[in-house]
């Protein structure tokens, strides 16, 4: 009897401890997923931005149809600061996953210089003339 109780202790003690282990597993393996998709989102935005900008300004030049450099680039502007908002949410999950003082400090960085690049370049779209 000694023993029956003894290895249901041992087995319930294992799954205990093998289920909070593979709790972490999942929880790192969905937020890696999350990760690269965010960061493949991001990507996507940008170049979709930089295709349609390029199919915009062949439009204007080739064909002179009635596209204006302004709204071109300013369309640009959007999506790369909306691509750049996705990258900052990779860098999060990132630093979720390895929260080394290092990765801490980098994604502080990273975070900085990009905030600092989408608020020149929405600046830049508000304020500047091109035509």
């Amino acid at each position: 009897m000694q023993t029956v109780h003894f290895l249901q202790g041992r087995i319930s003690e294992y799954f205990e401890v093998r289920g909070g282990e593979m709790f972490v597993e999942l929880q790192g393996l969905l937020l890696n997923a999350f990760n690269v998709f965010f960061s493949f989102v991001g990507s996507l935005l940008i170049i979709y931005g930089g295709l349609r900008s390029t199919a915009e300004i062949i439009l204007l030049e080739v064909f002179k149809k009635p596209y204006h450099y302004q709204n071109i680039r300013k369309e640009l502007t959007n999506r790369i600061v909306f691509g750049l908002e996705f990258f900052i949410a990779a860098d999060v999950l990132e630093t979720v996953l390895n929260p080394t003082q290092e990765e801490l400090l980098l994604l502080g960085i990273v975070v900085l210089i990009r905030t600092i690049l989408g608020y020149f370049l929405g600046k830049e779209v508000t304020e500047y003339q091109l035509d």
